[in-house]
C-alpha cells in the first residue's frame, strides 16, 4: 500500500511541477521517474522495460532524417509550393497543413508526421511574418484526429485490433466516419478560435511570392538523394507488418543512410537532435509504468466497471470519457493495454463491440487533452521551443481540451446512434 500512494503522489508531483513550468519538463519526468526506481515503488527491470526504445529511436532517427532533408532545402521547397497553391490565403493554409498531417497519420506514425510537417509551418511562418502557434497547434490536433481512423494511425488502435481480432478495414469503416465529422468540426471551430490572429503582412506574402522556390535546394545531389530516401522511408512504414520490423528500424536505417550520404559530421547532426524530448520521454514512461505496476490505473477502470452496473449504454459513454480524460494525462499505451482485459471480461455478460469503439475513440482523441497526452505533442512542443515560440501547458491545455470535449462529445452521439 505503501508503494501504491507513493507512485501516486511521486507521479502528482511530477504532474504539477511539468503544469506549472517551475522546472523545465525534462527534469521534472526525470528526477520523478528516478525516485520511483531508487524508492524501490517499481523494479530496476520493470522501469527499464517500460522504456519503449522503438518510440525513442523513432524519433532519433526521424531528427536525424529531419535535419539532413532540412539543409537541402526540401522542408522549403515544399512550404513555398503549398503557400502559392493557395494564394497566400491564412486559413487556407491553416487547412491544407491540417489535412495533409491527418491524412499521412492515418497511415503514418503521429510522431513521423510532425517531425516532417513542423520545420514546413515554421519556415512558411517566419516568411511570411505571422505567428506559427495557430498553424502549430491544428497541425498536432489534426494529427491526433486522423492517426484515430485506422488499425495503423495510432498505438492503442493496433492493441485493440490484436485483442478484438479487428483488421485495417474494420477500423476504416467503423471509427473513418466519425473521424471525418470530428476534423470537419475541428476545422471550423480552428476558423472561430483563430480568425483574428490569421492574418498575414502584405510585405511577407510579396516576399514569399517572389521566392523562386527552385533556388531554395542548397544541394541538388544532396536533395534528390534525401528526397529518395525519405520516401522509401514512408513506403518502409507502409510495409512494416510485410517487412516484419519496427519502425524505429526503419527510421535509423533511412538516418543512416543520409548521414552516409550527405558526408556531414555526425557530430553537428546529433547536436540538432531534440535530446529534451528524448529524455522527457524516457522520464515518463518510468513514472507511467509506476502506476501500472502498483495496479492504480486497473484500479480505477475496475471502480468505473463496477459503477456502471454492467449497463450497455452507461458503460460505453463511461469508458469512452474515462478514457478520453486518463490518455490526456497518461500515455494511452498502458492505459488501453490495462483496458483491454476487462473489455474482454464484459465481454462475457454483453455485447462488446460498441466498447472497443468507444475504448478506441477515447484513447486515441483523448491525446489532443494536454502537452503530455501524445507524443507528437511534445516533439512539436520542444521543435518550436527551439525555434524561438514556446508552446507552454496551460496555453496548449486551452485548446487542447476544447477540440478533445468536442470530440468525445461527437463520439458519444455517433456511439449512440450507431451500435446503441
Amino acid at each position: 500500500m505503501l508503494h501504491f500512494w507513493g507512485a501516486i503522489a511521486i507521479f502528482a508531483i511530477s504532474y504539477i511541477l511539468i503544469i506549472t513550468e517551475r522546472v523545465h519538463r525534462t527534469i521534472a519526468a526525470l528526477v520523478g521517474g528516478m525516485f520511483i526506481i531508487i524508492l524501490g515503488i517499481t523494479p530496476q527491470e520493470e522501469a527499464f522495460k517500460a522504456i519503449d526504445l522503438n518510440v525513442v529511436f523513432l524519433l532519433v532517427g526521424m531528427m536525424v532524417i529531419s535535419e539532413i532533408t532540412g539543409r537541402t532545402g526540401l522542408f522549403q521547397w515544399l512550404a513555398v509550393k503549398a503557400v502559392k497553391l493557395v494564394r497566400g490565403k491564412p486559413f487556407l493554409i491553416l487547412v491544407v497543413f491540417s489535412t495533409l498531417t491527418a491524412l499521412l497519420s492515418t497511415v503514418l506514425a503521429n510522431v513521423t508526421v510532425v517531425v516532417i510537417m513542423t520545420p514546413l509551418i515554421l519556415f512558411i511562418c517566419d516568411h511570411l511574418r505571422v505567428n506559427p502557434f495557430p498553424y502549430l497547434i491544428t497541425q498536432v490536433l489534426a494529427s491526433n484526429i486522423g492517426g484515430t481512423a485506422t488499425l495503423i494511425g495510432d498505438p492503442p488502435n493496433l492493441l485493440i485490433g490484436s485483442a478484438a481480432g479487428l483488421d485495417f478495414m474494420d477500423f476504416v469503416w467503423n471509427l473513418g466516419p466519425i473521424t471525418v465529422l470530428i476534423f470537419i468540426a475541428f476545422i471550423a471551430t480552428a476558423y472561430f478560435l483563430f480568425r483574428d490572429e490569421l492574418k498575414i503582412d502584405p510585405e511577407g506574402w510579396n516576399d514569399v511570392l517572389a521566392m523562386d522556390e527552385r533556388e531554395l535546394v542548397r544541394d541538388k545531389r544532396l536533395f534528390q538523394q534525401a528526397l529518395l530516401i525519405l520516401c522509401l522511408v514512408l513506403v518502409g512504414f507502409f510495409l512494416q507488418g510485410l517487412l516484419h520490423l519496427e519502425a524505429a528500424t526503419i527510421a535509423l536505417t533511412g538516418a543512416a543512410l543520409l548521414l552516409l550520404l550527405s558526408r556531414e559530421e555526425p557530430h553537428n547532426i546529433f547536436k540538432e537532435v531534440e535530446w529534451n524530448t528524448i529524455f522527457f520521454f524516457i522520464g515518463l514512461f518510468v513514472l507511467v509504468e509506476s502506476l501500472v505496476y502498483v495496479g492504480a490505473i486497473k484500479k480505477l477502470a475496475s471502480w468505473m466497471l463496477s459503477v456502471t452496473h454492467s449497463n450497455l449504454h452507461v458503460t460505453s459513454f463511461a469508458i469512452l470519457w474515462l478514457s478520453g480524460v486518463v490518455s490526456g494525462i497518461i500515455d494511452n499505451i498502458p492505459y488501453t493495454a490495462t483496458m483491454i482485459p476487462l473489455v474482454q471480461e464484459l465481454g462475457q455478460v454483453m455485447r462488446v463491440e460498441p466498447i472497443w469503439w468507444s475504448l478506441a475513440l477515447g484513447a486515441c482523441l483523448g491525446g489532443n487533452a494536454t502537452l503530455v497526452g501524445s507524443a507528437a505533442n511534445v516533439v512539436v512542443a520542444s521543435i518550436a521551443e527551439r525555434a524561438g515560440y514556446p508552446i507552454t501547458f496551460r496555453k496548449f491545455l486551452i485548446y487542447g481540451a476544447l477540440i478533445t470535449f468536442e470530440s468525445l462529445f461527437l463520439s458519444t452521439i455517433y456511439i449512440w446512434l450507431r451500435y446503441l
